[in-house]
């Protein structure tokens, strides 16, 4: 088991978000970069802000990412654990999971006392839930903290996520514009660029969705990460004068073949709920005996909370925490009964490969 924490003190995605916070408005509620890491950000009235999902600091060694990997900068820390709603919680607030309280990509809802898919706010056997969404990650998020200073947050995403569950969690106060081809991406960031006291946050699911499905060796893998490259560059010969475009990602990838991958036995999940990810399994319920017939480490929660992040816990940090999370050896997944056995690509644990996001820079002319 290979374990390195996120850096929350510096050299995270959570710095990173501080640090345009801090630029743009004079505070932020977290910790800046680490002077050797923000050095590289130009100071700017506008920042756009590429989020790449999926785009592990690892993976830009691919032949086809030259031009992310000429603007590489260096590499910070995903949070734990390393998913895409954790992940874009911090974007949202400008906190770790430790504060903003969306600890899972499955995630235990104590006023249901169900399991939550939070990418469809529905149960693990996808029944909407009964939910209000709003209110799910604390206030003021960072687009209300930033509009109330006087600067507007716009984020730039595919039009079908507009009235999603996920969008009303994430994007409260965002100005939303939907765009449906990568060209339209582009021109959207670019334009939207243009004017000053804003951040622009444009996200790109395109690199995920071939690595969950099709994994890092295929076809679709590479035209899916050239496609991303091609329109990082894109916007960074086009970018406005006084724009800054940064680039980053929400996790990495590792590439899971089914005989890596290991289910958990029928009568294993009698009193216990599992939940997290596959890669670091959360359970309610006692774990640690599990771990003597699985290649995975038990590790109470006692002595794993601040791989969430630091204080102030969220107020409902413990009663979302599981009980301990079995964490699998480096080369396996673990499978619940209502886990996805056909994705090649997986990530949540806290190995390079899945931790490590690059820092990508690209200035207007």
């Amino acid at each position: 088991m290979h374990i390195t924490l996120p850096d929350y003190d510096g050299g995270s995605l959570v710095n990173l978000i501080s640090e345009i916070e801090h630029r743009l408005i004079g505070s932020a509620p977290s910790p800046r970069l680490h002077a050797h890491l923000a050095e590289h950000i130009p100071d700017a009235e506008t920042y756009v802000l590429c989020l790449f999902d999926g785009l592990g600091a690892g993976q830009l060694d691919h032949p086809v990412a030259v031009p992310l990997q000429d603007s590489l900068q260096a590499a910070v820390d995903c949070p734990f654990p390393a998913t895409t709603t954790v992940s874009l919680s911090v974007l949202a607030t400008g906190l770790p999971p430790s504060q903003h309280g969306l600890l899972g990509y499955q995630a235990w809802i104590p006023e249901l006392e169900v399991v939550a898919n939070t990418l469809q706010w529905t149960t693990l056997w996808g029944d909407p839930l009964d939910y209000e969404l709003e209110p799910v990650l604390p206030a003021p998020n960072l687009a209300e903290r930033l509009g109330a200073a006087g600067v507007e947050t716009i984020t730039i995403q595919p039009g079908n996520f507009l009235q999603t569950n996920l969008t009303k969690v994430l994007f409260r106060g965002n100005r939303f514009e939907g765009i449906w081809t990568l060209q339209e991406w582009v021109d959207a960031t670019v334009q939207l660029a243009a004017q000053p006291n804003r951040l622009v946050v444009a996200y790109l699911p395109h690199v995920d969705v071939a690595a969950h499905v099709s994994g890092q060796e295929s076809e679709e893998y590479a035209e899916a990460l050239g496609a991303v490259a091609a329109a990082w560059e894109s916007v960074v010969n086009r970018l406005p004068q006084g724009a800054v475009a940064l680039a980053t990602a929400d996790h990495g990838h590792i590439d899971f073949p089914p005989h890596k991958q290991v289910k958990i036995d029928k009568e294993d999940h009698e009193g216990r709920v599992f939940y997290g990810d596959g890669r670091a399994m959360f359970v309610k319920g006692e774990g640690a005996s599990l771990a003597a017939k699985l290649p995975a480490t038990w590790v109470p929660v006692e002595e794993m909370a601040h791989w969430w992040g630091p204080g102030p816990h969220h107020p409902q940090f413990w009663e979302r925490a599981p009980d301990g999370v079995l964490v699998a050896d480096d080369d396996v997944l673990l499978l619940h009964r209502f886990s996805n056995s056909r994705l090649i690509g997986n990530h949540g644990a806290l190995t390079d490969a899945e931790r490590m996001i690059p820092l990508l820079v690209g200035s207007g002319e």
